[in-house]
């Protein structure tokens, strides 16, 4: 791995501190090349500091270390991307991220989804003539109960088995989607969502 230190007059590249699970974006800092040697050392990410000039590990004071996972360089040789696996808050100001955003894995339109799910559930809670959808399918379900969900969960998961044993793939596609979908509403109408499968999976894994 070669490091162009030499770009910029004062020998530093950024650093771009990602969590290595969430793939969050959780600061920007900055490292020459003793900073960088001292993180291959210790195992624990170390910042060149400007303000005080000198090598600066995160977290030695606060005790929320950068534990590295991995190293990249970028095509031109002057940036870095560094994984970690936070130890507590990484902002000085006690937040997930130096952008003030929570370190939550995110599924993609899954999690977007998942919202909307969230939204359904939240006006199924409120009385009829409070509420935004009127026609909503979700909101139906949740005012159903959950004997009902649990119902459209097992229906659908028939329905995959039987699409699974012919050779219609769009059939068997749209019958999994339909099955998800449900499953996600169980989720939530128990309390929980994708990401405590995610923990139980990662544990196991």
């Amino acid at each position: 791995m070669i490091i162009d230190f030499n770009k910029n007059k004062d020998g530093l590249v950024p650093a771009i501190i990602q969590d290595s699970l969430t793939k969050t974006v959780l600061m920007l800092g900055y490292m020459n090349d003793a900073a960088l040697q001292k993180t291959r050392e210790t195992g624990k990410v170390t910042f060149y500091s400007r303000t005080k000039e000198r090598l600066w590990t995160k977290g030695e004071e606060s005790g929320n270390f950068l534990i590295l996972e991995e190293i990249k360089v970028d095509c031109d040789n002057d940036t870095l991307l560094i994984t970690v696996k936070p130890q507590g808050p990484t902002c000085h100001k006690g937040t997930d991220t130096c952008w003030g955003e929570k370190n939550e894995q995110h599924f993609g339109f899954i999690s977007n989804l998942e919202g909307i799910i969230t939204h359904r559930k939240m006006q199924s809670e409120k009385s009829p003539e409070t509420r935004d959808e009127k026609n909503s399918y979700v909101v139906s379900l949740f005012d159903s109960g959950i004997n009902k969900i649990a119902q459209k969960v097992g229906e659908e998961a028939v329905e995959t088995v039987i699409e699974a044993k012919d050779n219609n793939d769009d059939l068997f596609l749209n019958e999994s989607a339909d099955l998800f979908f449900h499953y996600l509403i169980l989720l939530q109408a128990k309390g929980f969502k994708l990401q405590d499968i995610v923990k139980i999976l990662e544990k196991r894994h």
